[in-house]
């Protein structure tokens, strides 16, 4: 993709909740943006949000769709297949919060469009540009074994999809970019005390040259979100809350991670990386495939898909 004359893009927010908040924040600060608007089928949600930044608030989202060239979906997660599919058939280009959708033919679809259309599709596996600001994506060797936590406390949002979708989801996303490569074998369990979805997950994977083992909760009494990864060389212990490293490799990384400013709002990196991707023609960081890699990795350890490598 060429770099555009325009240096602005037309762009509108889908959803008005938490997240749709944030997303706006971001549009309306960027200076390569022109903030078209925030839609939600709830209408006095979305003039909330409008009316902060003094842009438009929709309810009909094909009135929308045609006064913008790129959206961000902040949609609830069983919502973002549909809402991607509809915006990519009009020829918009979308930065989808993760999942990239909550069932794999909908993940597939919106794989197959992007490249059909030529268009950028960028899922908000955020972890990612945290992982680059540590140095994990330069390192010459790849990880013996990985452990991650991520525990948090219970809240109804986020509950319409299960918890390996709602929170495993960056640690899996995580883990394929490490190993650079997709498992050989994939064994999960669950549980459900608080929704009609699993709330708690385990999940083994078995790499050609390593392994991975990651829990995800949303119930208990604090939060944690740790990595810690085993090199040949020496471990590397990551606390994603307290933005602390520990390690005892010969790798040159970055122990104030936490000051780098893709880390420390990660959000406005990923925003900035998917405008710079549309209107310079710059790498996308995270594709509608990996999405895919990742929500096929969830729905194995949910039990709802099996794991066949050569599928992927």
């Amino acid at each position: 993709m060429n770099q555009r004359a325009n240096p602005r893009l037309k762009v509108a927010v889908i959803g008005a909740g938490v997240f749709g908040g944030y997303h706006a924040n971001k549009c309306a600060a960027h200076p390569r943006v022109e903030f078209m608007g925030v839609y939600d089928p709830d209408i006095e949600r979305a003039k909330i949000q409008a009316e902060k930044h003094g842009v438009k608030a929709f309810d009909n989202f094909q009135s929308m769709l045609a006064q913008t060239e790129a959206v961000v979906i902040a949609s609830p997660a069983d919502t973002h297949g549909a809402m991607a599919l509809t915006a990519l058939e009009f020829g918009k280009h979308c930065l989808i919060e993760k999942p990239v959708a909550s069932t794999l033919r909908e993940a597939a679809r919106v794989v197959q469009l992007a490249k059909e259309k030529k268009l950028v599709v960028q899922v908000g596996h955020q972890e990612r540009f945290v992982a680059k600001a540590i140095g994990l994506d330069k390192l010459p060797q790849s990880p013996l074994n990985i452990v991650s936590q991520r525990m948090g406390k219970f809240s109804e949002r986020g509950t319409d999809v299960s918890v390996s979708l709602d929170l495993m989801t960056h640690d899996l996303d995580l883990v394929l970019m490490l190993m650079s490569g997709l498992p050989l074998e994939v064994r999960g369990e669950t549980r459900s005390e608080k929704s009609d979805n699993p709330d708690f997950a385990r999940a083994q994977l078995r790499f050609e040259n390593g392994t991975a083992a990651l829990t995800a909760s949303r119930l208990e009494d604090d939060f944690t979100r740790t990595m810690n990864i085993t090199y040949p060389s020496g471990t590397v212990n990551i606390d994603f809350n307290a933005k602390t490293l520990t390690h005892n490799t010969p790798f040159e990384l970055n122990p104030d991670f936490g000051e780098d400013p893709s880390a420390k709002d990660s959000l406005g990196a990923a925003s900035n990386a998917f405008i710079e991707a549309v209107l310079d023609g710059k790498p996308v960081p995270v594709t509608a495939e990996d999405g895919f890699n990742a929500l096929k990795l969830a729905l194995c350890i949910d039990g709802e898909e099996t794991w066949e490598k050569e599928e992927s």
